[in-house]
């Protein structure tokens, strides 16, 4: 009997680390499902599906194995003038995996948990950030944006 409990107790269980990671998973996966931003060209896209809150997608830049880029709604905060919420997302083509690096204007992790956290925290404040962005992916993909509601925005050289 003991014997037993021994076996089922070296059953691997998942970590935080691990879970971030495996959360990360999920986000490339409803992104990649909503968006395809793997097959967009830097620039900047909105979604609008009729509610008054369009959604703007940037793409700010694309390299072999990854995809910078920015969610928010075209709110802007009171206090900065600039769109929130937002989410500025790397997205690891070869990994399978999206990451937010950060969910605020001027609030990257070094303005709030500090130049030299311990890496508890650093783990706490990513996944806490990368939560967010599932959520919020889940919920749009339940409005209804999606790729067939997305839209490149011309510039204004462009429309002249």
């Amino acid at each position: 009997m003991s014997q037993a409990l021994a076996r089922t107790a070296r059953i691997p269980r998942l970590g935080r680390f691990g879970w971030l990671m495996a959360l990360y998973a999920e986000n490339h996966a409803r992104l990649t499902r909503l968006f395809a931003p793997e097959h967009l060209q830097v620039g900047t896209y909105v979604s609008s599906i009729g509610d008054g809150l369009d959604l703007r997608l940037e793409v700010i830049e694309t390299h072999r194995y990854t995809v910078e880029l920015r969610l928010t709604y075209d709110i802007c905060d009171p206090l900065t003038g600039e769109p929130d919420p937002s989410a500025f997302v790397r997205l690891y083509r070869d990994a399978r995996q999206a990451e937010a690096t950060h969910c605020y204007v001027g609030k990257r992790w070094q303005d709030v948990i500090g130049l030299y956290p311990p890496p508890a925290e650093v783990i706490s404040h990513r996944m806490r950030m990368n939560t967010f962005l599932g959520k919020w992916l889940e919920y749009l993909g339940e409005q209804g944006h999606g790729v067939a509601t997305l839209h490149p925005v011309r510039a204004a050289r462009d429309v002249a």
